[in-house]
Order: structure tokens, then sequence, then C-alpha cells
């Protein structure tokens, strides 16, 4: 491989193929490759450039000579090669090219964090195997311009990986597992990871793929694309690699204040005057309400976006009224046009639809036949925006719950779909964050501060277009509610700060069957100590609408009643005790959301993100930080009443309860009766927890 120089810029070329790497911000490097002509334009989520970095970089070029070990030394001479290698160090990361191009990565320290697997003849210093594996492959998709990728790194014993997203299961350190680089219902991909080896990468590519963290090696696919493309950052501590890591991508704006309190959801008020009498009563009780929801099925048709007359005959009024108690609507719009649809003739003589590279063109058969808006379209952002602006932003409505995110295609063939963007397979992940700009950037203009909007997908880069991410529908069981405690954490440290379940979950929860009200109140009080607390789900048996179709529209049913006095009083009380505890930390909240706005500091903290110096925090996955001063340890079984916790090791604890002062580094056994969430607090604090 041969090298050179452009300004910052370190360039190996091999061939048809050039790589790039570029200093990216604080201790940083972005690194890209193609055999292309030219490199793709697309920055993904690094739209908004280099970051300045403080330190100058440094690039080296050296010319070596290379000698095969088994030719004989009086032929050496003659059959010597030369060849050059390079680096580039920029602060506290360098990356180095040996003679071949294998390229590894080592911190300020000459400390190995991650090097490319080759298994190759290698003729200087690394491991010799003729199996002709590389560490970088973009092959060329037969009959296209296109290119299948595999990035391969060696792996380590000794590595713990975070991050990634949300996926539907138990465990946090995500070493050993395999991941879908795709979004799904509950299914979030944000593929960025950060490594106990101390440093964070970004697979800058918003294709559908896979990664695999094995024993014996890490290897990021990309089903189609145009580039290889990654962000490299590293660290002394996951906040300062996670810091360096927002700087690059963004970060969220600043919470605004009806997300600290209480938000009242179910599926589905199905009236205004329905949702008035569920606001009021929350008045009545003096209970504190800052957002209620009107769900979907509000609308004439999926893709009208805008209010039923018949059952919302006056959003204004609704909206003033519910205003003066101190209480925001949020309105749930889906990105689904339905071909009855006053919008889908324009939308779709314009090219702002979604098509299939085969068969109709139907992406949905769910309550109608719809098509997703392209939401990678400039063009199809601001019409949807503006209509949504006419009928509802006009009105009074100043947050969005932007639902069917993923896009939820019927089914997920992804080879089938094509965006304005290109082709599903290679950028499909970014649907959601273009989603949430479209209305962030229309909010903005109106001059909104503080947006804050519910949506069910992320990809990098979401939280600066002020994306709250939640769940999905999750099923109402103890081992939902578990999965989100990782699924939370995850996504905190893959740079999406504010994320929320649906308490209780989504699918099922009989509302008088005792099992289920114990999960409800346990969930509640996880809630509390989320980025925002919502109370939301279908909750069973359903309630059927008196007229299944009218004027041609299929009528949505609704689910049983879902506030907090629907549970029975000893229930109810417990809850609205917990929206008071949410509310006495709300300058705490407050204060959270500020660092995650500042700096990108997840809300929500896996323990080693606030103590990376106690091993056994690394390890602890079922307890968390919220903030950095409050200890988490939710319970998430039927009939338990008490558990473990882990006291991190070099300072004291207090029961938030009890009052009692406890050394850390020992774990202790903590009761937990069925009003109470265990709760630690750093000794020399004093927060208002309990009253």
């Amino acid at each position: 491989m041969k090298f050179s120089q452009i300004g910052n810029r370190l360039i190996g070329k091999l061939g048809a193929e050039t790589i790039w790497i570029d200093p990216w911000g604080e201790n940083s490097l972005r690194v890209r490759m193609t055999k292309e002509h030219t490199m793709d334009v697309n920055e993904w989520a690094l739209v908004d450039g280099a970051p300045a970095s403080t330190a100058a970089p440094v690039i080296t070029i050296e010319e070596v000579e290379l000698i095969e070990p088994w030719i004989p030394e009086e032929e050496r001479a003659s059959r010597t090669v030369r060849s050059q290698i390079a680096s580039i160090r920029n602060g506290e990361i360098t990356a180095t090219f040996n003679a071949e191009g294998w390229l590894s990565f080592t911190d300020s320290e000459g400390k190995v964090l991650t090097e490319e697997y080759w298994r190759d003849r290698n003729r200087i210093d690394r491991y010799c195997a003729p199996l002709r594996v590389e560490g970088r492959e973009l092959k060329p998709l037969t009959g296209s311009s296109d290119y299948r990728l595999t990035l391969r790194f060696e792996a380590f014993e000794d590595e713990k990986i975070f991050g990634l997203g949300q996926y539907q299961e138990k465990v946090l350190n995500k070493k050993g597992a395999t991941l879908e680089l795709a979004h799904r219902n509950s299914q979030t991909s944000v593929p960025f990871m950060l490594s106990s080896r101390g440093y964070g990468l970004l697979w800058n590519n918003p294709a559908i793929g896979t990664v695999t963290f094995g024993t014996n090696r890490t290897e990021w696919v990309a089903e189609s694309t145009k580039k290889l493309d990654y962000f490299i950052t590293a660290g002394k501590t996951p906040a300062q690699i996670e810091e360096q890591y927002a700087n690059t991508v963004g970060k969220a704006p600043m919470m605004p204040e009806f997300g600290m309190g209480f938000w009242q959801c179910k599926l589905r008020y199905s009236t205004q005057e329905e949702l008035l009498g569920v606001a009021r009563e929350y008045k009545r009780r003096g209970i504190p309400l800052d957002v209620i929801v009107v769900d979907f099925f509000h609308w004439t048709k999926q893709g009208d976006f805008k209010f039923e007359p018949r059952d919302w005959p006056d959003p204004e009024a609704m909206i003033a009224e519910l205003k003066e108690m101190g209480t925001e609507l949020m309105v749930s719009v889906w990105p689904t046009i339905d071909n009855r649809s006053e919008n889908y003739g324009p939308m779709a003589e314009e090219g702002y639809l979604i098509s299939a590279d085969r068969g109709m063109n139907i992406n949905m058969n769910w309550m109608g036949e719809t098509v997703f808006f392209d939401a990678t379209h400039p063009g199809a952002r601001d019409y949807v925006w503006q209509v949504s602006k006419k009928n509802y932003y006009d009105k009074g409505v100043r947050i969005f719950w932007l639902d069917e995110a993923e896009p939820e295609f019927g089914p997920y063939d992804f080879d089938n779909y094509r965006y304005y963007q290109g082709p599903a397979l290679q950028c499909t992940n970014v649907y959601p964050a273009m989603y949430a700009k479209g209305y962030y950037d229309g909010m903005v203009a109106e001059g909104q501060e503080g947006v804050c909007n519910l949506v069910r997908a992320a990809w990098a880069g979401s939280q600066r277009y002020g994306a709250l991410i939640w769940s999905g529908d999750i099923s109402s069981t103890f081992r939902a509610m578990r999965e989100q405690l990782q699924a939370g954490l995850n996504m905190g440290i893959a740079g999406i700060p504010w994320w929320t379940t649906d308490i209780g979950g989504f699918l099922g929860g009989y509302v008088t069957d005792p099992a289920f009200q114990e999960l409800l109140v346990r969930w509640f009080a996880f809630g509390v100590f989320t980025p925002v607390l919502r109370l939301h789900g279908e909750r069973v048996p359903h309630i059927q609408p008196e007229q299944a179709v009218i004027e041609g529209v299929t009528q949505m049913f609704t689910g049983s009643d879902n506030e907090i006095w629907s549970y029975g009083e000893e229930n109810y009380d417990i809850m609205k005790e917990f929206i008071l505890m949410r509310e006495r930390l709300r300058p705490y909240i407050r204060e959270c959301m500020v660092e995650a706005h500042e700096k990108g500091t997840p809300v929500m903290r896996a323990m080693f993100y606030e103590f990376p110096q106690d091993a056994a925090c690394w390890t602890a996955e079922s307890q968390y930080m919220f903030g950095p001063d409050i200890l988490v340890a939710p319970i998430f079984e039927l009939g338990q009443r008490s558990r473990e916790v882990y006291l991190p090791a070099g300072l004291a604890w207090k029961n938030a309860k009890t009052g009692e002062t406890l050394a850390g580094g020992q774990t202790i056994s903590v009761e937990a009766p069925i009003h109470e969430i265990p709760l630690f607090v750093k000794a020399e604090k004093s927060l208002p927890i309990y009253e």
C-alpha cells in the first residue's frame, strides 16, 4: 500500500482501493474506504462535519524493506521488496498501517485498543495464516455498482461491549452477541459501541447488516453499500468517550419542563370529552399531569394528519383548557398514507412515497392499505410537516408522537423498498432520524424552543432532533420489564439520552389480574427513575366500537381504563406517591437533562459509567445510576420482596428510605415491599426522594 498526506488526511491506496483517515474531534479518527474513483459523499450521522481538536494531528509515512524469512540469505538482497508504513495520531489515539496495510489503533500509552483481523500471509510482525481472510472487504454485488461490506477486528478475551441501541434481550454486555443492524418494532439499531478497553466505535452506515462480537473475532457487515465508514474515539473513562462521541453526532436539546413530570396515556382515548374527563380528574385529585396523549386512529384516514371532527369537535378549546391545567397535549401521527387519503394523490405525484421494486406498492396492510411517506426526501418531510402544522400545531399542539418510525414494513423485505436516498438495503436505518428531523425543523422554524417528540425508533444522531425514544410494543410481563433495563442503559450509551417505556408493558395486561397489578406497580416505580415517566398500554379486555366501519373507514377499538385509579385504592395510593416523588425530584432531573444537553451524558447510566475503576460495576447488570447520585435497584420478579444490591467502593451510601449509611464495596440485602423500590444516594448528598 502507498501512502500520501493531504492536509490532515492520511490517504492509503492499493489498486482500486482508497482509504482515508481523518482527525475527527478530540482523540478521535474517521476511517473511510472505497473502490470507486471518488468517495461517496454521504456523511450520514456525522452531518455537522469534523469537530475541532485541541491537539495537532501528526502523520508519519516511512519506507521499509520487506524480506521473506524463508528466502535464502544470499538471495535476499535481490529479492527485497520496498513498501511503506504509516500512522496518524490525534491526541490520545493513533492509527497505524503495517507494511501490508493492516490497521491497528493504540492509545497514548501504546496499548492496543483494537486492530483489524487478517488471516493472510504477513512478512513482518503479525500472525501468518494462508486463509486469505481480509480485515476489510468491499465485494462487488454482481451486476450492480454496489458492494457487500465486511469489516473484521480481532477479539479480546477481556473486552466488554456496550451500547448498539435497543434489543429485546436480557444481557447488558454484548460480547458474544450477534445483532441485526435493522429497526423493527421494539428493536432499534444505533450502531455505537463502547468498549471496556478504552474506545468507542460508530459504524457510520445506515445499511441493513449485522454485527457479531464473537470470541474469535468481531465482524461488521453491510449487505449493500458504497463505502466503509466508521468513527473511533479513545478515552480514559466511559464518560470521556461518550462526550467525544456526542460532540461528533450531536446532542439533545434541553428537555422541556413537561418532560420532567408524569405522562398519561392509554390505547386509546376515543373522544375529546373522554380525554378531558381524565385530565380534569387528575386535576381534581391534585395529581400533577404534565402530558396527556391522543393516541392513533383519532384521524379521519391514515395520512390525512387531522382530527376526526365527529369525535374531536373543538381541538383548540380542548388544548386551551389542558394548558390552563398545566398539561400539554401529545398527538400521535403515523407515517402511513392510506390510498384513500386526501394527501395520497399529491404525495404520489411528487414522488414523496416509498416505492416497491417488486409487486404492489403496499407497505403495510393494517386498518387500511398504506404506503409510508419517504422521510429521506426533503420535500416529503416538508409536505408532512405543513399538513401537521395546519391541522395540529396551529391549534396548539407542541409535542408529537411519531409512531411506526422504523418504519414497520409488513413484511420486513428490505430488499424490496426504495427511498429518495437510495435502496432500503443501503439507507433504511436512517429513516427514523429523518422522520424526527422533519418535525424538529418545522417546530424550530416556528420559534419553538425545547423540542421533544416521542419516536418509536432512532439512529445515530436522532437525539439532535429532539427524539425521545420508547421501547415499542413490548409485552406486559416481568421478563419484558427486566429486558427494558438493559435496553435503556444501552440506548444511553449509544448516544440517545431520552428514553422511556410503556409502563406496565403494551401487549396484554388484564386490569383486574393481581399479578398484572403487581407488575404495573413495580414498573411504575422503575419508570420514576427513567428519563420520562409515561403510563401506556392496550389493557384488556378491549372495548369494541359501536360501529365497526364509518364512511368506509375501519374504527379502532379501545382498551380498558388505564389511569392510576383504575387498579384499586391500594395501588392508586402507591402510584400517586411515586408521581409526587418524581415531582420532588424535578430539580435533580432538570440537572440531569442539562448534562445530557450540554455533554451528551445518559440520564440512566450503567454502574461502570460512574464507577469505571470498580471492577464489580462492569458486571452489575440489574441495577443502575439515575443521574450521578441515585443508585436504583428495581424489582423484576413476581412476589419478590427483597433483593441484593452492590454499593460501589470508595464512598459511603445512604439508604434513601431509612437514612442508614453504609460503606461502599459490599453487596447487601435490601427489603423491597410492594410500595418501595430500593434506592441509595451518595451519603454526602441530600435529595427529597421521600417526604
